[in-house]
């Protein structure tokens, strides 16, 4: 897997680029700042982007900004943000375009390499993946869409938010396939989520309780 990495921390950098290569994927750029990400994403075109948020000048939103207009440039620009805390507006951010192939993970998350593996596996390949802490403090900021789900209910639809497909969920819940699909029938119902050909429902289902883009 072709990766580029964009932290300013030189130490860290060099750190994340050891556990990238830890998870067998090449390196192919690794830079400093936002208008840097934005370059080397367009000369090399990587699997995905490893990226912090907080960035020179300000250590605010750089990352953030620069990840964003990298997918204006080339939607589908697949995109794993890192962050010491967790930024529920980040997190809005990075999903509002509804495009898939978007992560956000604590930066204490990818010590693990096979946590990191995960991630940017399922990041590559399109889906969406949130820190645990994330989705907690999400669900925590905005129960009022959550108020007609179960308590089961809530837990599939965080670990949906986590990026974890219906195989994944039924291990982490120990239930049948049947009723992680029933259960996610049922939320896509209770959030009026109804089959659309433009719209994804699990990152639709996500976006609910966040309110963004509507």
């Amino acid at each position: 897997m072709r990766v580029v990495l964009a932290e300013d921390s030189v130490l860290l950098r060099e750190g994340l680029i050891r556990l990238l290569e830890e998870a067998d994927c090449q390196v192919v750029a690794a830079v400093a700042d936002g208008p840097g990400l934005i370059a080397a994403v367009g000369e090399h075109r990587p699997d995905v982007s490893v990226v912090d948020i907080r960035m020179p000048p300000t250590h605010t939103d750089e990352g953030l900004r620069a990840a964003v207009e990298v997918r204006r440039r080339q939607p589908g620009a697949k995109m794993l943000m890192l962050s010491q805390y967790v930024e529920v507006t980040y997190a809005g951010d990075l999903l509002a375009d509804r495009a898939g192939g978007v992560g956000y993970l604590l930066k204490d998350r990818v010590a693990d390499v096979d946590e990191l593996t995960d991630a940017l596996r399922r990041v590559a390949a399109g889906g969406t993946v949130l820190d645990p802490q994330v989705v907690a403090q999400l669900f925590a900021a905005r129960r009022d869409p959550l108020a007609s789900l179960t308590p089961r209910e809530r837990e599939v639809l965080g670990l949906m938010a986590e990026g974890r497909t219906n195989t994944a969920i039924c291990a982490r819940l120990v239930i049948s396939e049947g009723a992680v699909e029933k259960h996610i029938g049922n939320i896509f119902a209770k959030l009026g989520l109804a089959p659309s050909q433009g719209d994804h429902r699990r990152v639709m289902a996500v976006l609910t309780y966040l309110r963004i883009g509507e």
